[in-house]
């Protein structure tokens, strides 16, 4: 089991149920696969092998019987989530060598609850709230951003260092890395999973992300975090002939590049041919003003969130954060509450249009991952959904004309999350055989 690190985490839960693998054994293989490849990828912001050793074994001596859903799983966890064993830094030089924090964020509490086996800290831009990249870089090619803000996790997963990990998204910063490293992300349904213990920069906006490289492992992810919805999902496959699928461009259209163009096309191919009937859509015109109004939100809610950080080091935070508390935009409190009152007209409205369609498309990202690790790249194609508070699913499968990763994201409801599951999962297996990405990573 020396490569046990190809593993998904249910194709290695199975081998550990049946007594074939250990935990211990499974940690080794994932951090001979970090030291193989830690000096390329720098996913880690902080990572103790000999801890991850000992909190293995503690998991092998737990009876069978006792053993959780989760048990001996390897999860990466961004930097700005805290953890009581180990440091949470938020890329910050206020807090640069800090030691652990007292207590667990809330999903933390329930991932170990549930027997998984937190690794250690991935990377982050600064709080989760710029765009300045760095160290971490692109598993599929090092001259690239892995994008962000989440964006040691995405690289993580994307280079098979852990099966999962978590990432925040508060404009696009857990579909982003997604799309850029190739792997499955899951932004679910705002609130849906408790965020208490996560750096907060957007009340409105802030939710935990989820990486991972199949769909099976997001839907035992579900039902650990208990994501449920009303409606029964269907308890077999979802079926892709005879389903009604749109594709929605966005108000951002104009922003994609040859390789979303590309993907756009051949996955409404791919999808026709399997016998669905799909059609483009476009959305009222009050959506158009939903990229103004999410700016405008961060911008006032980022005034109070990072406003003691500023009174306790304002020389070391970046501009951007600066910006916020001094208010440099000179948003009004009356620009403000439009803001509000505009996107909570508009999430009812998105829902019922959502409720027509068995699956609904938009771009994840203007392209493959732009060169350069300085930048994480334009969230702009993520935005909306995020402050509509949708559950938002990138799915892989698809290349750039230079062979990176290129991503769809599959949109629903507000908590319809496992019927965006459901439908992905089928979907994405569609994707990943004929859409064109080669996975070169292993």
């Amino acid at each position: 089991m020396a490569e046990s690190y190809r593993l998904t985490a249910s194709q290695a839960l199975a081998l550990m149920q049946k007594g074939d693998i250990t935990v211990e054994d499974y940690a080794k293989s994932l951090l001979a696969r970090v030291n193989a490849r830690d000096n390329v990828v720098k996913a880690w912001a902080y990572l103790d092998p000999d801890f991850v050793l000992a909190q293995a074994k503690k998991l092998d001596q737990i009876p069978a019987e006792k053993r959780g859903p989760l048990h001996g799983i390897a999860i990466g966890v961004k930097d700005v989530i805290l953890t009581k064993d180990m440091p949470t830094c938020h890329n910050s030089p206020i807090y640069k060598g800090e030691g652990p924090s007292l207590v667990d964020a809330a999903p933390i509490i329930t991932l170990r609850a549930a027997g998984a086996l937190i690794f250690g800290k991935t990377t982050t831009t600064e709080f989760a709230s710029t765009v300045n990249g760095g160290p971490s870089t692109n598993p599929h090619d090092p001259e690239r951003t892995p994008g962000g803000s989440s964006s040691g996790s995405g690289a993580a997963v994307g280079d098979y260092q852990v099966p999962i990990a978590l990432g925040t998204q508060t404009g696009g910063s857990t579909i982003r890395p997604g799309s850029f490293n190739g792997i499955y992300a899951l932004k679910p349904t705002w609130g849906a999973i408790s965020r208490e213990g996560l750096a907060q920069y957007s009340m409105t906006c802030d939710t935990l992300g989820l990486y991972a490289r199949s769909v099976e492992d997001l839907e035992l992810l579900s039902k650990v975090f208990q994501l449920a919805d009303d409606d029964p999902v269907p308890s077999t496959p979802f079926s892709i002939k005879g389903s009604k699928i749109a594709f929605c461009k966005t108000h951002v259209w104009g922003k994609a590049g040859p390789g979303t163009k590309a993907a756009w096309e051949k996955a409404q191919d791919l999808l026709r041919k399997q016998g669905a009937t799909v059609e483009e859509i476009d959305l009222p015109g009050d959506f158009d003003k939903i990229k103004q109004w999410h700016a405008n939100v961060l911008s006032g809610e980022g005034r109070t969130s990072f406003l003691g950080n500023y009174l306790l080091a304002k020389d070391k935070l970046h501009h951007s954060i600066q910006g916020h508390v001094e208010n440099s935009t000179g948003l009004s409190r009356k620009s403000q509450l439009e803001s509000y009152d505009g996107c909570a007209r508009l999430r009812p409205v998105w829902d019922e249009i959502a409720g027509k369609y068995d699956a609904i498309f938009t771009p994840s990202v203007v392209d493959e991952a732009p060169v350069g690790i300085e930048s994480t790249g334009d969230a702009s194609f993520c935005s909306m959904w995020t402050i509509l508070h949708v559950p938002c699913l990138n799915i892989p499968g698809f290349a750039s004309e230079n062979g990176l990763p290129i991503g769809l994201t599959l949109v629903g409801a507000r908590y319809h999350d496992l019927h965006v599951l459901h439908a992905g999962k089928a979907i994405g297996e569609l994707f990943g055989k004929e859409g064109g990405f080669k996975h070169m990573l292993f």
